[in-house]
């Protein structure tokens, strides 16, 4: 057995293996990146954590940047569960891929001590893409801080560039809360999934869609935790789950510094709307779909100082992993429970039959 001087050491080398891994990593979690520092953070967290990290391309934007997310989880041969999450759909909600970057350090971090966040990456694999719409991006850092869009070419006879990306998927497209206009904000598109960063993510995730526990999106701003669906006339079938998750990642959030998310449904607390990514991925049959409207209730809008990062991401990260988690232990405690139900039977048929042979 290990006596306690040898314990003390292990624990140490473990935290100075940790420690070892962050240094190494050149990153300010709490500032606004622009887009060729969140890549070189992505190869650089590749290239620290090669045992659970591998950056996966998935797609072009209309400017022929590549699309790409960080696969987080334990590597295994087996098929796996896993959890979607995308930042930056919007251009100018720079607190989104802030967040996404910060998610990142912390699992990565809580995986090395905390054996709820071994077991989840064991079971499920993490999908996270930093910045969903590049081209978008990079022009609200260079050109018009407040772009939504991404920047594809209007139709025929159109001036303006753009569609908003969260107004194009196949989930009711068109219908609602949506504009015709080339040139308004929420300019849903020729037709449904006609850009290429929805192609994208609606091929990823549509080609493994029953893997997928959980797709959350997340945005700025308002302090909303939105559930499908954002047309008035559908509701989910398990719209009074995803409620109670909702409500509960919402408490998880104010605990950490006192601020209070709404929840509930588009219609209900802000305004109808149609296409979206979440509604898409809960009519796919994703069970946990959510979008998060971050910091905050309007005093800085879209421009949220960079001293409210970290206060923001930490807040965000709970209301995250309650419903990361309340999708895992749902799933693999379930499984358990069915597989101890069946071998209970197994059992007990086979005592029945010994009793009847005595």
């Amino acid at each position: 057995m290990c006596n306690g001087a040898g314990l003390h050491f292990v624990v140490l080398l473990s935290l100075i293996g940790i420690a070892t891994a962050e240094s190494s990593i050149n990153h300010d979690y709490f500032k606004y990146n622009p887009m060729t520092e969140v890549s070189n953070w992505m190869a650089q967290i590749a290239k620290t954590h090669p045992d659970v990290v591998t950056i996966v391309e998935y797609g072009k934007t209309y400017e022929k940047r590549t699309i790409s997310l960080l696969k987080i989880g334990v590597k295994s041969e087996a098929k796996k569960k896993a959890i979607w999450m995308d930042c930056g759909i919007h251009a100018r909600e720079w607190i989104a891929p802030a967040f996404c970057q910060y998610f990142v350090k912390e699992i990565l971090q809580a995986y090395k001590t905390d054996p709820k966040m071994q077991q989840m990456m064991t079971n499920m694999d993490f999908y996270v893409t930093p910045v969903l719409n590049i081209d978008g991006y990079i022009h609200s850092w260079t050109t018009d801080r407040l772009w939504r869009k991404n920047m594809s070419p209007g139709p025929y006879n159109c001036s303006c560039n753009g569609t908003d990306l969260n107004r194009n998927f196949d989930a009711n497209w068109g219908t609602i809360g949506v504009s015709t206009d080339c040139c308004s904000n929420i300019y849903c598109g020729t037709q449904p999934v006609s850009e290429p960063e929805a192609q994208a993510v609606t091929y990823f995730v549509g080609s493994r869609i029953e893997d997928f526990l959980c797709f959350l999106t997340i945005h700025s701003y308002g302090q909303l935790l939105l559930l499908p669906y954002g047309h008035p006339n559908f509701t989910a079938s398990n719209y009074d789950e995803l409620m109670e998750v909702g409500n509960g990642a919402a408490e998880a959030i104010r605990k950490v510094h006192g601020m209070r998310y709404t929840v509930g449904t588009c219609p209900d607390v802000l305004y109808p709307n149609s296409g979206s990514s979440r509604d898409w991925a809960r009519l796919k049959g994703i069970p946990f779909a959510y979008t998060f409207e971050l910091r905050d209730n309007g005093t800085f809008g879209f421009k949220l100082p960079e001293n409210q990062i970290q206060p923001t991401c930490e807040e965000a990260y709970s209301g995250a992993l309650h419903i990361i988690t309340y999708a895992h232990d749902k799933t693999f405690n379930s499984a358990v429970a069915t597989v101890a139900a069946a071998l209970w039977t197994v059992l007990s048929a086979a005592a029945v039959t010994g009793n009847n042979l005595m």
